[in-house]
C-alpha cells in the first residue's frame, strides 16, 4: 500500500483570531481557550486528506494508507476522510500535548517507512518535525519527504502548502509518481522576537526539510522587510485618508501598514491588528489595539487595510487571522478592502499572485480575481488575488 504519515499539532492557530498571535506552549493555548477560540487544525488537515483521497480516486484509495498518531493527534483527522488508518503512537493524545509529543509521533510515523510526512501546525510545528527528523543524513534518521499543512498563525516557513486543499494536491501528485515532481530543500523558519523588538517583521533560519516543488501550490519562505521610502509611504497613506475619509479603518500588521499608519500620525502595533477612527483634518484616534475577531466585529463597518507579507504574497490568511470571513463579510468583502504595498514589493514578487486563505472557501472565491493595489497617492496597480 501506498503510506502517508500524518501529524497534528492539535492547538496550532488557536490564537490567530482571538489576537494572540501564535500557541506554542501549554499557556498560550490554554488563554486562547478561555477567550473562547475553536481548534481548527483537525479540519485543517481533514481537508487536505480529503483533498487526497478525491485526487486519488477509486480503487488507488483504496490502496492508500494513513499512518498516524491517536486522538487529536491525527486518527481525528483520518477518520472525517474514511481513508485506512494505522497508529503508532497514541501519548498524549487525550491531554495536553506538547513539542516532545510532536516528536515523538514524527519518530513514529516515519519508522513506518512512509512516502510522505503531513505535519498539521505552524512555524513552531515544523520546527518540531525538523528536530525530530535531524539533518539529512544524520545516523539513525530515516530520509522522507515531508509537507506541511498550513493550520499555525504565521508560517513563515516554506515547507507549507499555500492552502489545506493545496496540501492535499502536492500530496496526491507525489504519491502518483508521475508529472515529474522533484524534492527540493525548503527552509524551516521562525519569526526573530529579537528582530521584532527593534521593529521589524523577520525571520530565522532553523534548517531544511525535504519538500515536493510544486510550483505555486507550496509557499515561498517570508523575506526580511525592508523600510518603504517615506515618499512612497506618504503617497499611500494620503490615498487612504481620502478613500476612508471619515470613518473606520482596520489596519492588518506588517511593516508597511504601521509605517502608513505613522505617516497618518499614529503609532499602532507592528504584528497585531489595529482599528483607527479617521477624520479630516484631525489626528487618527486609536479606537482599539491588538483587536481579536469578536472586538472587529463589535466595532461595525470599516474599511480594512492589508499588505501582503514579503516573499510569500499572502494577503490573507497567515498573521492576520483576527480578520476573519466573518469580519470580512461584515466589512463589505471586496469593495472595502484596501490593499496597500509599495511598487518595489510587489516587483518582488514576480508576477506571483497575491494569495488568499481564510478558511472559507466560497469567500477565497469571491475576493480572487483582480484588484487595485494602492502603490502612491492616485496611482493603483491591478493585481491578481488567488486561492
Amino acid at each position: 500500500m501506498t503510506r502517508v504519515g500524518l501529524v497534528v499539532n492539535p492547538v496550532a492557530g488557536l490564537g490567530g483570531r482571538v489576537g494572540l498571535g501564535g500557541t506554542d506552549g501549554p499557556d498560550r493555548a490554554r488563554t486562547a481557550l478561555s477567550l473562547g477560540a475553536r481548534p481548527l487544525a483537525g479540519a485543517r488537515a481533514a481537508a487536505a486528506l480529503g483533498e487526497l483521497a478525491a485526487r486519488a480516486g477509486e480503487p488507488d484509495r483504496d490502496g492508500l494508507l494513513v499512518v498516524t498518531a491517536a486522538g487529536r493527534l491525527g486518527a481525528d483527522s483520518v477518520a472525517a476522510t474514511g481513508l485506512t488508518e494505522r497508529i503508532v503512537y497514541a501519548a498524549g493524545a487525550g491531554r495536553d500535548t506538547s513539542a516532545a509529543d510532536t516528536a515523538a509521533a514524527v519518530r513514529a510515523v516515519v519508522a513506518e517507512g512512509v512516502d510522505l510526512l503531513l505535519f498539521a501546525g505552524g512555524d513552531g510545528t515544523a520546527r518540531d518535525v525538523f528536530g525530530a527528523l535531524g539533518s539529512p543524513g544524520s545516523p539513525g534518521v530515516v530520509p522522507c519527504p515531508v509537507l506541511g499543512v498550513p493550520t499555525g498563525v504565521k508560517m513563515h516557513s516554506a515547507v507549507f502548502a499555500v492552502s489545506p486543499r493545496a496540501a492535499g494536491e502536492v500530496a496526491a501528485a507525489w504519491l502518483a509518481r508521475t508529472g515529474g515532481v522533484r524534492l527540493r530543500d525548503a527552509e524551516v523558519m521562525d519569526r526573530d522576537e529579537d528582530a521584532l523588538g527593534e521593529g521589524r517583521v523577520t525571520s530565522r533560519l532553523f534548517g531544511w526539510l525535504p519538500v515536493p516543488d510544486v510550483p505555486v501550490r507550496v509557499q515561498q519562505r517570508k523575506t526580511g522587510s525592508t523600510a518603504a521610502s517615506p515618499g512612497a509611504v506618504g503617497g499611500i497613506a494620503a490615498e487612504v485618508a481620502e478613500r476612508v475619509g471619515e470613518g473606520l479603518l482596520v489596519l492588518g500588521p506588517g511593516g508597511t501598514t504601521r509605517a502608513v499608519a505613522a505617516a497618518l500620525g499614529a503609532d499602532v502595533s507592528l504584528t497585531g491588528v489595529d482599528a483607527l477612527a479617521l477624520r479630516p483634518g484631525h489626528p487618527p484616534r486609536i479606537v482599539a489595539r491588538d483587536a481579536g475577531e469578536d472586538t472587529l466585529l463589535a466595532l461595525g463597518p470599516a474599511w480594512i487595510a492589508l499588505s501582503p507579507i514579503g516573499g510569500q504574497g499572502f494577503l490573507l490568511g497567515r498573521g492576520n487571522q483576527q480578520i476573519s470571513p466573518r469580519v470580512l463579510r461584515a466589512a463589505g468583502g471586496r469593495e472595502r478592502l484596501l490593499v496597500l504595498c509599495t511598487e518595489t514589493k510587489l516587483a518582488a514578487l514576480g508576477g506571483r499572485p497575491l494569495l488568499l486563505d481564510t478558511g472559507d472557501d466560497a469567500l477565497d472565491a469571491e475576493l480572487s480575481g483582480h484588484l487595485p493595489v494602492i502603490t502612491g497617492r492616485r496611482r493603483t496597480s491591478l493585481y491578481r488575488l488567488a486561492m
